[in-house]
């Protein structure tokens, strides 16, 4: 397999903290969008003029597009920064974005999902739980020094997560055998941290560097 080249990296650290806060700039105008589209009763006509609004802007992104598997310029790779990530990133229009902290033996998520996220009426898709949850055990695999991918992860859902909520998530490495990692989290309200919505338990596994470099050929 040939590898990709990543893309060219700004020249410099001030380039390249510029190039985020546009990226980060960006995505936070398109989460507010996103957030509107799905809570604000329109006109259909309106609807349909927006659409076409939001068409010849998409036409305004111009340049080269990246290919499947190219590591973002703007990315630190495994384990840092994730500007595009669809829970952390900043210049995703999907993510909440979370903000990951260390917290003693694990670390610590803080975020609020909107109806843009909705399951139930009023409350968090379920899947959006399990990828809240699937993130930040990977992060507390890399704060453990083992970055690591899910193999298996297991759901239970004590009581429904609440939309426009401020959320906190937990996640801890609880035992590793060789390239195997057990990590186990919750998700919780911060107003009532100590009762958990959302628990889960996981199973990650460190990729030995030829399977690393197979699977992330421009990293």
């Amino acid at each position: 397999m040939t590898a990709l080249p990543a893309e060219t990296p700004p020249p410099d650290t001030e380039d390249l903290e510029r190039r985020r806060a546009a990226i980060a700039a960006l995505g936070r105008e398109l989460r507010s969008f996103v957030d509107a589209s799905v809570t604000t009763v329109a006109p259909t006509e309106a609807l349909y003029r927006l659409a076409d609004e939001v068409r010849r802007l998409t036409g305004q992104l111009t340049g080269r597009r990246r290919v499947r598997s190219e590591i973002p310029a703007v990315d630190e790779f495994p384990g840092g920064v994730r500007m595009y990530s669809p829970v952390t990133g900043h210049g995703s229009p999907l993510a909440p974005p979370m903000e990951v902290t260390r917290d003693g033996d694990g670390v610590v998520g803080h975020c609020t999902l909107g109806v843009a996220h909705e399951g139930p009426p009023g409350y968090v898709h379920g899947g959006m739980s399990a990828m809240l949850l699937d993130e930040l055990m990977g992060w507390a695999c890399y704060a453990a020094g083992s970055p690591a991918m899910t193999v298996s992860l297991g759901m239970r859902y004590h009581g429904p997560v609440p939309l426009e909520t401020p959320l906190r998530v937990r996640a801890r490495v609880t035992g590793t055998e060789e390239r195997k990692i057990r990590v186990a989290g919750s998700i919780s309200t911060e107003q009532n941290a100590s009762l958990a919505l959302v628990t889960a338990d996981a199973v990650f596994v460190s990729p030995d560097p030829d399977r690393a470099r197979a699977l992330f050929p421009s990293a």
